[in-house]
């Protein structure tokens, strides 16, 4: 079960630990991708990005750059942001916070980043404020779209929709540069930039 569109209320309950999206008067969307880097995946994404002169932010998880360096470098050098998604995608409400804390830091030697992102959208207050004591500057960037490119019972086609559907000026939109959302994601992503540039919007990273 998940959302595609963030409840107003949630974002509410949070406005002060999490940022959910920019407000913007100008036709600007922040397009993000968790998971990576993957080859094949990434590589297409980069290249798809480039296309249409968009800018991305890449929240990685630190064993996937370990493992893809050369993706990770690319990323950085192609001008894309990137963020900190904890070393190995932990459930921030299943993990006790020092864990928690402990794989979050081991990525972000890796990153280098002000920007974190947890796996699942999931992650307790306490683990908030343990992050924000041990990275300077953090912000945890969620989401008010969400493609649910993940979800291998959502066809393509009803993915696109729910990017189309629900994003506006100023939304953060998450995608996935991994191998299980890859079908979906392929498929909508550039359909979706075209769209969207046709109506005016420019990308940026966060």
């Amino acid at each position: 079960m998940y959302l595609v569109k963030s409840p107003w209320l949630l974002k509410k309950f949070y406005a002060n630990n999490l940022i959910w999206n920019i407000p913007k008067d100008d036709k600007t969307i922040y397009i993000t991708f968790d998971d990576g880097p993957i080859p094949i995946v990434t590589p297409f994404v980069l290249e798809t990005l480039k296309k249409f002169s968009a800018k991305a932010t890449f929240f990685c998880i630190g064993d996937n750059i370990d493992k893809h360096p050369d993706i990770f470098k690319q990323i950085i050098a192609e001008g894309h942001g990137v963020g900190n998604h904890t070393y190995n995608h932990l459930k921030g409400w299943e993990t006790a916070t020092e864990n928690y804390i402990s794989n979050a830091l081991k990525c972000q030697k890796l990153t280098q980043s002000n920007l974190f992102r947890p796996p699942y959208g999931r992650i307790k207050k306490d683990q908030i404020k343990q992050l924000r004591s041990n990275i300077e500057g953090l912000k945890i960037i969620m989401w008010d779209v969400l493609s649910g490119d993940f979800d291998i019972n959502l066809s393509p086609e009803k993915c696109l929709q729910n990017v189309l559907k629900h994003t506006k000026p100023g939304s953060i939109v998450v995608f996935h540069d991994s191998l299980k959302a890859k079908d979906r994601m392929e498929y909508t992503l550039p359909r979706a930039l075209a769209h969207w540039q046709k109506a005016g919007y420019t990308f940026k990273a966060l």
